[in-house]
């Protein structure tokens, strides 16, 4: 029987804006950096932080999982967000979901424990740059001051009116990641390069 299985390349929600993005970097002289990172592996984790399972699966991992709202711990190229005080967000490498996935699994055992694969449902953006921060002030209600929302910080907000998880990079230079849904993508993107067009021209 013929193989009538059809492979397609995977594409980002953003593909089609790649150009526009660093069209927009080049024309704000390095103050500002936009750019899709597609594909990002994304496990949404719950469990008890104060189980065996936490511990298990922080040594699993090579991180712990952050047990402080709202912040970000990352080891190699793997980062935990808090996103309650019973839920993360794991993030590492495109095409890691499911080493991860049965890492977490294994590593809590018999233990109750809720591991979910959603890397398909958001993608990611990276907004780097001297006028980062002043860019997603304009449509964000945080108080993006460094000491407020500095390294090692995230959260989940509006952003132009999208609901996103915002991350501050643990390096300032890094700028800071906005995970967006897929489906919400697009318009989170037009608005950003409307919202740079005063630096970008």
């Amino acid at each position: 029987m013929a193989d009538t299985a059809v492979t397609t390349p995977l594409r980002s929600p953003l593909s089609h804006a790649v150009d526009r993005l660093a069209a927009a970097t080049r024309a704000s002289g390095g103050t500002i950096r936009l750019a899709e990172l597609p594909f990002l592996t994304q496990i949404n984790v719950r469990l008890d932080p104060k189980g065996a399972a936490a511990d298990a699966v922080g040594l699993a991992l090579g991180l712990p999982l952050p047990v402080e709202p709202d912040t970000v711990v990352r080891a190699g190229e793997l980062t935990a967000l808090w996103l309650g005080p019973d839920e993360w967000l794991v993030v590492g490498p495109p095409g890691g979901q499911k080493d991860l996935e049965s890492r977490i699994r294994e590593a809590a055992g018999d233990e109750p424990v809720s591991v979910i694969d959603v890397s398909a449902q958001r993608t990611t953006l990276l907004v780097a740059g001297p006028r980062s921060r002043a860019l997603l002030a304009h449509g964000c209600s945080l108080d993006l001051h460094p000491r407020a929302f500095g390294p090692g910080r995230c959260a989940q907000t509006n952003l132009g009116r999208t609901q996103v998880v915002l991350v501050a990079r643990d390096d300032p230079r890094a700028g800071f990641w906005v995970l967006v849904r897929s489906s919400f993508a697009g318009h989170l993107t037009d608005w950003l390069l409307d919202a740079a067009v005063e630096w970008t021209g």
